[in-house]
């Protein structure tokens, strides 16, 4: 380390102490922000650690952890002009989200600074457990948002790169979460925690997160503030609540603009919007060679449904190829459809425009009323059996189809044999087709 940025890390060692010491942050808030600007966020955890070494307590350096998160998402604010963003808005959301990571993932490395100091204590392993269980979520939430609703606007105009990365980096920030929770389960202990591979995992991963929130606030989230429109931010809101969030509350926001979503996307990347991005990605993106996608999913003769389109010829062989049976029963108790394919119980064409009751033994017909009563009633959501079927065993399922009204349309029995998946142990996570 260079002496000036070790001047700068003494610094805010100093302005913490004086910050908390006073219990305000006052003019000192300006030259925080100046220092928080120049460092790396890993940085952090070395001043804290030091601290700590000087006699600050653990408790102390937590609260000026949400001094310096909130002073460094002012610093965000001020460099990226959040100010233009509504409460709601998506992408405001994803930076309230990382004040809470980087809370979270700063107060794990401080327990582990603790253990390391004060030895194996079994509280504050379960503060540990707590705050890994903790940032398990974010996987599920905040990684999986950006994977499946912003990295779709960035890839359409042709910057592909980028969200590669950063899906590569969530997905090893996911995996080292996993191992820290293993290594915490005490049945996995055999009578002795593994203490050192234990508070060596957990350091990583707080570096780990801490290391992502930088490369989102200062590269991610920059780039998509330039590229995207709000009605392509509206889009991102309304899907956004389908995954959920990481320990925020939703805010509404309600712009007047139409959700676009990225395969509506005809333009591409203007060299003057190229100059408005992080220099980072700017080093990634050869503007004379990017190639926008171009490609539009909806195409004559397709029949548009709710989450997509396909014609008559993919959905039957789509619905051929699954190893289920499907029969659909409108709502006058009618035989509307089957799959095709192998079939566990056969049918005909000629069952086609028949009554249901008709296509079952006499004395099963009173159970067949009973389910249709039932949905239509909206008394139930689901009927099923099984039965084991010479060397089958046959899970059967009936379900009632409605409208967004809640109006009943019909009934959908779903038949599939379950023998080799009631028989599956353990994982696989590869593919192996031997």
């Amino acid at each position: 380390m260079s002496k000036e940025d070790e001047e700068k890390k003494e610094r805010i060692k100093e302005l913490l102490r004086e910050i908390h010491e006073k219990g305000e942050i006052g003019g000192l808030k300006e030259e925080f922000k100046d220092l928080l600007r120049e460092i790396s966020p890993l940085e952090i955890p070395m001043v804290e650690q030091e601290m700590m070494e000087e006699g600050v307590s653990a408790e102390e350096i937590s609260k000026m952890c949400d001094i310096h998160v909130e002073l460094f998402r002012e610093s965000v604010e001020d460099k990226f002009d959040l100010e233009g963003l509504d409460d709601g808005h998506p992408l405001r959301n994803f930076y309230r989200e990382n004040e809470e990571i980087t809370k979270n993932a700063e107060k794990l490395g401080i327990r582990v600074k603790e253990l390391k100091q004060g030895g194996f204590d079994g509280e504050k392993v379960g503060e540990l457990a707590q705050l890994a269980g903790q940032l398990n979520k974010i996987g599920r939430t905040h990684y999986t948002r950006e994977e499946m609703l912003l990295f779709p606007y960035v890839e359409r105009q042709g910057i592909t790169s980028v969200p590669e990365v950063l899906w590569r980096r969530h997905d090893s920030n996911r995996e080292k979460i996993k191992d820290l929770l293993n290594l915490m389960d005490k049945d996995s202990w055999e009578g002795k925690p593994p203490v050192e591979e234990i508070m060596d995992t957990a350091e990583e991963v707080s570096q780990l997160v801490i290391d992502m929130v930088f490369r989102e606030n200062n590269i991610l989230y920059p780039t998509v503030k330039e590229l995207l429109s709000e009605g392509e931010w509206l889009a991102i809101y309304n899907q956004s609540k389908g995954i959920g969030y990481y320990e925020i509350d939703r805010k509404e926001w309600n712009p007047d603009a139409k959700p676009k979503q990225p395969y509506e996307i005809t333009r591409g990347i203007e060299r003057e919007q190229l100059e408005r991005f992080p220099d980072k990605i700017k080093g990634m993106v050869d503007l004379d060679s990017l190639q926008a996608d171009e490609y539009d999913p909806v195409r004559e003769g397709d029949q548009g449904l709710d989450f997509g389109w396909l014609n008559t010829t993919e959905l039957d062989e789509i619905f051929r190829i699954l190893p289920i049976d499907v029969t659909f029963i409108d709502r006058d108790d009618r035989v509307r459809y089957f799959s095709g394919g192998e079939r566990i119980f056969p049918r005909t064409k000629t069952v086609l425009g028949r009554p249901v009751q008709n296509c079952h033994p006499p004395d099963s017909v009173e159970v067949v009323n009973s389910i249709l009563e039932e949905f239509k009633a909206g008394n139930r959501e689901e009927a099923e059996f099984w039965l084991s079927l010479g060397p089958k065993f046959v899970h059967i399922r009936y379900f009632p189809v409605r409208n967004n009204e809640g109006e009943y349309l019909g009934t959908v029995e779903v038949t599939q044999d379950i023998k080799e998946i009631r028989e599956l142990e353990g994982e696989r996570r590869l593919l192996d087709w031997d």
